[in-house]
C-alpha cells in the first residue's frame, strides 16, 4: 500500500535499504520530487568573519551566548565565533 505522504515512494525505499530511518528517507525523497526545493545544492555562502563589522561580529556573539563579548576586540570576537 502506498503511503501518500511520500512523494517519491520508489526513492524512498531506496534510501530505507541504503540503512536511513524513516524520516530522513521520507525528508530527501519528498525534498527531491519538489521541483521548487534542491537538497543537493550547497545553501549560501556568507562573508567572512574579518569583513563583519564589530557590530554584526557581536550581534552574532550575542545570539549564540559568547560571554565577555562586551570587552572583545574585533579579532577576539572573530575567534570566540569561530571556536564557539
Amino acid at each position: 500500500m502506498a503511503n501518500p505522504s511520500l512523494k517519491d515512494e520508489d526513492l524512498y525505499q531506496t534510501l530505507r535499504e541504503e540503512g536511513m530511518s524513516k524520516e530522513k528517507a521520507a525528508r530527501i525523497s519528498n525534498a527531491k520530487a519538489n521541483p521548487d526545493m534542491h537538497p543537493s545544492q550547497k545553501g549560501g555562502k556568507a562573508p567572512p568573519y574579518e569583513d563583519w563589522t564589530k557590530a554584526d561580529l557581536y550581534a552574532r556573539a550575542q545570539e549564540i551566548g559568547i560571554d565577555g563579548r562586551s570587552k572583545m576586540s574585533k579579532p577576539e570576537l572573530i575567534d570566540a565565533l569561530r571556536t564557539h
